[in-house]
């Protein structure tokens, strides 16, 4: 049983519907993402979310990571309707998003 503290990775590339369609989903994109950031859950101890530097090619369009202090701590967020909101609004506009949890 995982009883460590739980690294949220997640990962998204936005889908390529032109120049003015990308634009538009950046824009939901920032806003999902800002919504994510907000976020103050029990068993929270770190929480941060951005888009891409660009400072290498081939680069993921954002990132989001969060830590929480136990399992049941990050299934309350995963379960979380406002956080839910917010992943809707982010996965809506990407065409791949990568995920993966961890022990630290």
């Amino acid at each position: 049983m995982i009883d460590d503290m739980i690294r949220n990775v997640v990962m998204g590339r936005l889908r390529d519907r032109g120049p003015d369609g990308r634009a538009d989903d950046r824009v939901e994109l920032e806003a999902g993402l800002a919504g994510i950031a907000a976020l103050t859950l029990p068993g929270l101890l770190a929480n941060h979310a951005g888009l891409d530097a660009g400072l290498r090619d081939g680069g993921w369009d954002f990132a989001i990571t969060n830590d929480w202090q136990d399992i049941d701590a990050y299934r309350g967020y995963d379960n979380d309707p406002e956080h839910n909101a917010h992943r809707k609004r982010i996965v809506d506009v990407c065409e791949q998003v990568a995920r993966v949890q961890f022990e630290i």
